[in-house]
């Protein structure tokens, strides 16, 4: 599974800019505004699940966040961010991995952010392996950010299927895991126009949990 995870999504970074694909947005406005809430400073050090070329580690970087790391398995999607950043590249930690199994330091993140794995994870193995690696590596009272697709937003992404959440649906997923302390529905415009329905959840996590 790590391997087609690789190779699908390293086809998809070749065969189409980074500023093509239907999930690119110039500002992940939600994200940033989310992580802004939660940060308790500047210094928190940020890690952006499945990243990719997403400009967050732009903004992050340009909003004062010295400790940003972007991790996915597509090298070309990284290096399109990096090419993107430029001198600024050197400012974000990157790591070229999948998620489930990149051997991660423990405790060693304030926030998770993800906008592009959690909902691709369409089997319960799948899904208890990745909030088994977040409780691992999130700091105490750490907190993750996720967003996936609505019920009645696409049912597929990349040609890929994908679970979708509201509030109840993510509730039962979590199972006790992560304590839920905010929703948020909004939509997505795609490069193409279409229009998609998304969900942001924000999920405080207690080493006493």
């Amino acid at each position: 599974m790590q391997t087609e995870r690789k190779e699908h999504w390293e086809n998809v970074y070749r065969a189409k800019a980074s500023t093509e694909v239907s999930w690119y947005r110039e500002h992940l406005d939600v994200s940033l505004g989310w992580i802004r809430r939660v940060a308790a400073s500047r210094r928190a050090a940020i890690l952006d699940i499945g990243g990719g070329a997403s400009t967050l580690a732009d903004d992050l970087i340009s909003a004062g966040f010295d400790d940003v790391t972007v991790l996915d398995v597509a090298e070309p999607a990284l290096d399109a961010a990096q090419q993107r950043l430029g001198a600024d590249a050197g400012k974000v930690h990157w790591i070229e991995a999948d998620f489930l199994h990149a051997p991660l330091e423990p405790q060693c993140y304030d926030i998770c952010h993800d906008r592009g794995v959690f909902h691709f994870l369409t089997s319960g193995d799948e899904r208890a392996a990745y909030f088994d690696q977040v409780n691992r590596i999130l700091r105490p009272e750490g907190t993750l950010i996720v967003t996936t697709f609505a019920p009645d937003g696409p049912s597929k992404c990349s040609g890929l299927e994908i679970a979708q959440y509201d509030e109840d649906a993510m509730l039962d997923v979590l199972g006790g895991r992560f304590t839920l302390s905010a929703c948020e529905r909004h939509n997505h415009r795609t490069p193409q126009g279409n229009l998609q329905q998304m969900m942001t959840f924000v999920m405080r996590h207690s080493m006493n949990e």
